[in-house]
């Protein structure tokens, strides 16, 4: 029986009750919720995980993306990038791996981490079909559904799978006077193979047996944006929006068939258009959770698109955005270090908490307020513990010095908190 099944049902799983005791809700309100389709709680019938909820009226979650490609293949760096991405406090993990051992990567990192796993089981039937055949184009179905379903019983939690994409938005894109393209890796696997084949996407023409599956493992559909904009140019175009009207109707058939499902969103977005990607989405899409990649709001940082897609991501998870996608400094260039995974989610847990905050969770209250407590009591180790990131402050106070801990080397003896403290700050 999947969590949709149960809701409907009224029945208190203990993943829906952890999850309502960690995020204040009311049960009823949150069963209500993921019965709706509204909420959806990754996780495989065959895994332990720590609970995760994403969706309306919950905190804004985190997803952090590892995996090895052709270029470069190290288990223990990845398995390192894992654990990295659990410490800083990622709420799910996707194994992206395009290398020839990446049956073998999935396998170590569902054993190593205790949060939800997330994968795209189309780079498996391209990678199998590259290396047999020359080709990620000679992929068959039997490839593409042997993937779903292996990894289904390997444990894998939620799965990216590009199910909008069809033929007549394959051959409408071609027309269209898009500059980039397709930038996502798999809508190209399934679209080059929709166009040297001459034959409907798999995904899309075979998606009851995808719900059968998704159901008998109680896996969450994540409907993946393989037309999602490359660039602020491309934003918001018809190419995006038909396969998000398509995505809609996919999402329905979901949460009729008591299959969690969550949708996939840009992408390249300026700012004044990311408010009505996320109204779009929530209203095509029936509610489904929404998962953004960013937004990135300028095409001109690279080596800080960490702060751009968190600049995107703080507007869209206020606007409606359940589920922030990191994104790292190395993004456009390069497989990210350990470094960068760490500055990667530390921004997009900046977004998710400064748009929780202006949503008025009373979670993120509790911690801002915290915070401001602890700053005015010159609490320093509070103040470390609270932030996302300990290490990084603890190194610049320890770089300057001072001979008093009611300071900092910046403000020093003026300290404007130091100096008004007894005449203008709350009292305890």
């Amino acid at each position: 029986m999947t969590q949709v099944e149960d809701a409907k049902k009224g029945h208190i799983t203990e993943e829906a009750k952890k999850i309502a005791e960690q995020e204040k809700i009311n049960i009823d309100k949150l069963i209500q919720r993921i019965a709706e389709g509204k909420i959806v709680i990754p996780k495989n019938i065959g895994r332990t995980t720590k609970p995760c909820g994403i969706g309306e009226g919950l905190s804004t979650k985190i997803n952090a993306n590892i995996g090895s490609s052709s270029k470069m293949e190290d288990i223990d760096i990845e398995i390192k990038k894992a654990k990295v991405c659990e410490e800083y406090g990622a709420d799910a993990l996707m194994d992206l791996s395009t290398g020839s051992k990446l049956k073998e990567f999935r396998k170590r990192i569902i054993e190593n981490v205790d949060i939800p796993i997330g994968t795209v089981p189309i780079y498996e039937a391209g990678v199998e079909a590259q290396n047999r055949d020359g080709s990620v184009i000679n992929m068959s179905e039997d490839d593409i559904f042997k993937a779903i379903e292996n990894q289904a019983k390997e444990g894998v939690d939620f799965m990216t799978l590009h199910c909008g994409i069809n033929k007549d938005v394959v051959e409408k894109l071609q027309k269209s006077n898009r500059m980039m393209g397709i930038v996502s890796r798999g809508g190209t696997f399934l679209s080059s193979w929709i166009l040297h084949n001459e034959r409907e996407n798999p995904l899309y023409k075979n998606y009851d047996y995808i719900l059968e599956l998704a159901y008998e493992y109680d896996i969450t559909l994540s409907l993946g944006d393989g037309l999602r904009p490359g660039c602020l140019s491309d934003a918001t175009d018809v190419p995006q929006i038909q396969e998000l009207v398509t995505l809609g109707t996919l999402v329905k058939r979901a949460q009729e068939s008591n299959v969690q499902v969550m949708v996939e969103g840009p992408g390249h977005v300026p700012l004044d258009q990311i408010a009505a990607n996320m109204k779009i989405e929530k209203t095509l899409c029936n509610g489904a959770p929404f998962y953004v990649l960013g937004p990135i709001v300028t095409d001109l940082a690279p080596g800080y698109d960490h702060i751009t897609s968190a600049i995107g991501g703080a507007i869209a998870a206020h606007s409606g955005a359940d589920f922030l996608c990191y994104v790292t400094p190395a993004e456009h260039l390069a497989i990210p270090s350990l470094e960068d995974v760490k500055e990667g989610i530390i921004a997009s847990k900046i977004a998710a908490q400064s748009a929780d905050v202006a949503l008025g969770l009373p979670n993120a209250w509790k911690k801002e307020k915290a915070m401001a407590t602890a700053r005015k009591n010159f609490d320093w180790d509070r103040q470390f513990e609270l932030a996302f990131d300990s290490e990084k402050p603890k190194k610049y106070r320890k770089s300057c010095p001072v001979e008093d801990d009611k300071m900092c080397s910046m403000c020093g003896e003026y300290c404007a908190i130091r100096i008004a403290e007894n005449d203008f700050t709350k009292k305890n």
